[in-house]
């Protein structure tokens, strides 16, 4: 071929390639990829209004159903906490107790009710602990609002498929106990510049504003109450690994393990609101996690280990008795 017809040739066949790339569906992304969900990208109407007041009621929950809200009938959170204040990200971040497929795991069994729940009573589960307040009305605008949210997230997502990413990431057990005074050390180089040295946290505001707060209270009176999952050693350590300070992603972790474990033992230890009836939680006391920190059990370990561990010994009698 003479050199021309090689050049016409090799021009002919990038046009064409180009041609084809750009009638090409775009690739799918891989199983790996995370979704981040954006409701300002959908269609004007109806239900993107109700996405966007679910989401503002999940990132600015202290000022549309908080305690310091103008309108009495809407303080349904006792404490001036967000939802995203667990939920990073708008339940959007891996490994920070994200939403995204949450909505098509319910109606699913929770062992501690003994029984199936659905996803307007695990919010209103939130509200009674993590908020330390009311439940919604399942028929309220509010709840819709906050049910479409939570499908919104997990557009996509096959029902009862699990990501993997969803909760925080496993954390290794200790072969000791967590240390609260260790904790209070570390508290202080990782936590106090934003929580405030007594744990109180920072307000965007003042108290009686409904402004809530730009680093949340970790414990006293505006915090979660006892029955929280954040109130367990193994539930918060792991959060706390992953996600902290704040800006810390799961894959990039700034706090040692055992600085972890001994930080949320020293957050745990500290006052804060109680929950009525929390002997009433696991009814079915095997299916109870080793670190809820409230009797009964069924097991002979001390309630201290419960709260503080170590776990492995509980968790290994456990493993022999189902033998």
């Amino acid at each position: 071929m003479k050199k021309s017809n090689k050049i016409r040739a090799l021009a002919l066949m990038a046009v064409l390639l180009g041609a084809a790339a750009a009638t090409q569906t775009p690739a799918a992304p891989s199983a790996d990829a995370w979704p981040k969900p954006d409701v300002d990208s959908l269609p004007a109407g109806i239900y993107k209004d109700t996405v966007l007041y679910g989401r503002k009621l999940f990132v600015e929950t202290y000022a549309t159903i908080g305690p310091e809200v103008s309108d009495r009938s809407m303080r349904y959170s006792g404490n001036n906490l967000a939802c995203e204040n667990c939920h990073i990200d708008g339940g959007r971040q891996r490994y920070a107790l994200p939403l995204i497929g949450v909505y098509g795991a319910f109606p699913t069994y929770m062992g501690r009710e003994n029984e199936v729940r659905t996803i307007e009573d695990r919010i209103n589960g939130c509200m009674e602990r993590s908020m330390n307040g009311r439940t919604l009305p399942t028929d309220s605008k509010e709840m819709k609002a906050l049910v479409a949210y939570i499908q919104f997230l997990s557009s996509g997502v096959p029902v009862g498929k699990s990501l993997e990413g969803r909760g925080s990431p496993p954390l290794a057990l200790l072969d000791r106990a967590a240390d609260p005074k260790k904790g209070a050390e570390g508290f202080h180089n990782y936590c106090e510049e934003c929580h405030g040295a007594d744990g109180l946290g920072m307000r965007n505001g003042e108290k009686g504003d409904a402004k809530g707060y730009m680093y949340p209270p970790l414990w006293g009176p505006d915090s979660f109450n006892d029955g929280a999952g954040m109130h367990r050693l193994i539930a918060s350590a792991s959060f706390i690994h992953a996600n902290m300070p704040f800006g810390t992603t799961y894959d990039m972790p700034q706090i040692p393990v055992e600085d972890a474990w001994d930080i949320a033992a020293y957050v745990n230890s500290q006052d804060r609101p109680k929950m009525a009836n929390l002997d009433r939680d696991y009814p079915d006391r095997t299916r109870k996690p080793v670190d809820a920190p409230f009797p009964p059990f069924n097991d002979k370990f001390p309630l201290e280990q419960h709260r503080l561990g170590p776990f492995k010994p509980i968790i290994n009698a456990r493993t022999a008795e189902r033998r």
